[in-house]
């Protein structure tokens, strides 16, 4: 399946990476494209925010075990939360979701709102689901209620994900 066009072919293409609380896996995944892009000499063509479908963190940072996983790997950790405005989909030109109950809560934003805004559930898919091999369950389990060892291997689904994706935003916005 390829990347949808971009909605605005004159200025950056716009990815939105959408968890449960905006702490663990949609920053972390973030952090992680973003430096991808960078290194793919993509940054100027390119932004990527993230955001959650609850709101219990808005406004706080990371969560403190994310953070360090990112750190130890040489990554940035600066970050808000924010909670998932279905309005944001009358910008983005893909919404990528860490899992499938997530997924759900937004598409019910897209059957709600995504006429009007433009949006259409092409535009809609599973983060994970850009990691070559990650076989039939494209999901980012959350690693909040577990060990430091699940931030890890979030960290290591992200990566994989990320560099996936990177080469296909390399192909459809340099092609």
């Amino acid at each position: 399946m390829s990347l949808p066009e971009p909605r605005e072919p004159a200025g950056p293409y716009r990815v939105s990476v959408v968890c449960l609380g905006n702490i663990c896996r949609s920053p972390m995944a973030a952090k992680v494209l973003t430096a991808d892009l960078e290194r793919a000499g993509m940054s100027d063509l390119v932004e990527v925010d993230s955001s959650g479908t609850g709101d219990w963190h808005v406004g706080g940072g990371m969560d403190p075990r994310a953070a360090a996983t990112l750190r130890v790997h040489g990554y940035l950790t600066n970050h808000t939360a924010r909670q998932f405005d279905p309005e944001d989909l009358a910008t983005r030109d893909l919404v990528l979701v860490m899992d499938t109950d997530n997924l759900d809560e937004v598409r019910r934003a897209v059957d709600e709102r995504g006429a009007e805004l433009g949006f259409d559930a092409s535009r809609l898919r599973l983060f994970r689901s850009f990691a070559p091999g990650c076989g039939p369950n494209p999901e980012v389990p959350d690693p909040y209620y577990g060990g430091d060892d699940g931030f890890t291997a979030v960290l290591n689904m992200v990566e994989a994900a990320a560099k996936g994706l990177t080469g296909e935003l390399v192909s459809r916005l340099r092609g």
